[in-house]
């Protein structure tokens, strides 16, 4: 088929099979029934030519059945604790250690328990695990007598209701942490056996630091040849650009500095024929910009307080020459509270509330890639020069930020994910 007609189914397509790429680069677990279930079908239409693009250009597999849609994602960066899982929209609590330990044993139980499960028993299971001699001497415990426990536990559930793991019968989690009722779930067997996604399981891991596991759970095969060797960078400098917010040069090994180099026009194109990400090149790295708002995670600027605080500490920051310490900064806050209160929450303005909103804009502005923690304070990075104001230090304007899901500048969205 040939003219106009064509012109528009082909454009259709394309639309559609970006569709469901970024679907699956915000939730690499979609199931037909959940909130993604649009986007679900149109993976199931692409299956075979998205698992060709991940496979060859990540080194991602893709697995689809009638039920889920499973994309086993491994980082570019193994390190980056800056976006952990969230317990729910309503709260958007980061999950803590613990959490994920619960996390982890909770699957387990699931795994080897009935297609259907009640939250105090699932709770039994979990306890009964938790008491391995090797979690105790971690330091980890749980009884799940204590309110902030069973809270944890509902986090947890919550979690796995929303990726579509569990589904609720009957009951609610509130009525079990305040041990008042309990909670019926279906288990949901083929998508509870996509979760994993390491390339190695976790009972073949060897290492017992945190590091050594974290490289041998997503360890390739060994990298022998030229080939194979430049197909490794690749995979990770297209990881990279897909789920952080900036690559800045400054990260990357002499190596993958000159690959990037000589392929970067065809990393990013082939990342744009995908996604409909836009490279942004500046001096000191790459970002891509997503011009439909959509791919992020993490948004600055943003509406509310803890948005505004977080910006006018970036354009503080972004003029500072040196560590800024959180004292500094608390003292800074302080100051901002006499000039913009007014247009603050009551809380924020209350004395003692500038460590907890300096802690949340750092933990924001680290998460986009525009300050860096040390031991002498926070630290500016080129990408945080966009936000400069006034007569502050001149440096060359760096990348926008981006976040698995894209952090904007105003008026864009750079793109993300986790």
């Amino acid at each position: 088929m040939t003219g106009p007609l064509a012109e528009i189914l082909d454009g259709q397509r394309e639309a559609d099979f970006q569709r469901a790429a970024r679907a699956l680069l915000k939730e690499p677990l979609l199931t037909a029934d959940g909130p993604y279930a649009d986007e679900f079908r149109l993976v199931r239409r692409h299956t075979a030519e998205l698992r060709e693009w991940f496979e060859r250009n990540v080194g991602w597999t893709l697995r689809t059945d009638a039920e889920a849609a499973r994309l086993r994602k491994t980082p570019g960066t193994l390190t980056d604790a800056t976006h952990p899982a969230r317990e729910a929209a309503r709260t958007a609590l980061p999950f803590t250690r613990r959490r994920y330990v619960l996390l982890c044993l909770t699957l387990a139980a699931l795994e080897r328990g009935e297609a259907q499960v009640a939250l105090g028993r699932l709770a039994e299971q979990v306890v009964l695990a938790a008491a391995d001699p090797e979690l105790i001497a971690a330091g980890i415990t749980f009884t799940l007598e204590r309110r902030d426990e069973r809270l944890d536990l509902a986090a947890v559930v919550r979690l796995l209701l929303r990726v579509g793991v569990l589904r609720r019968v009957a009951g609610d989690e509130e009525a079990y942490v305040s041990g008042s009722g309990d909670v019926l779930y279906d288990v949901r067997r083929r998508v509870l056996a996509g979760m994993p996604a390491s390339l190695r399981g976790p009972s073949l891991v060897e290492a017992e630091d945190f590091e050594g596991r974290l490289v041998e759970m997503t360890a390739q095969t060994a990298l022998d040849s030229d080939e194979l060797r430049f197909r490794a960078i690749r995979w990770k400098l297209t990881r990279s650009l897909l789920d952080d917010p900036v690559l800045y040069y400054d990260d990357l090994t002499d190596e993958e500095l000159a690959y990037l180099t000589r392929q970067r026009g065809f990393i990013t194109a082939r990342i744009g024929e995908l996604t409909g990400l836009v490279a942004e090149v500046r001096a000191e790295g790459i970002a891509m910009v997503d011009p439909q708002d959509d791919l992020t995670d993490v948004r600055m600027p943003e509406q509310g307080t803890h948005g505004h605080v977080t910006l006018l500490l970036a354009q503080h920051l972004a003029g500072a020459d040196r560590p800024v310490t959180p004292a500094e900064l608390a003292l800074r806050v302080r100051e901002l509270a006499a000039e913009h209160g007014s247009f603050w929450a009551k809380s924020a303005r209350e004395p003692g509330a500038e460590p907890v909103l300096v802690e949340q804009a750092l933990a924001k502005l680290e998460a986009l890639g525009l300050t860096e923690r040390t031991e002498r304070g926070a630290v500016p990075r080129p990408a945080l020069a966009r936000y400069a104001v006034g007569e502050a230090v001149v440096r060359e304007p760096g990348p926008p930020p981006a976040r698995r899901h894209p952090a904007t500048a105003p008026g864009t969205t750079v793109k993300d994910e986790r």
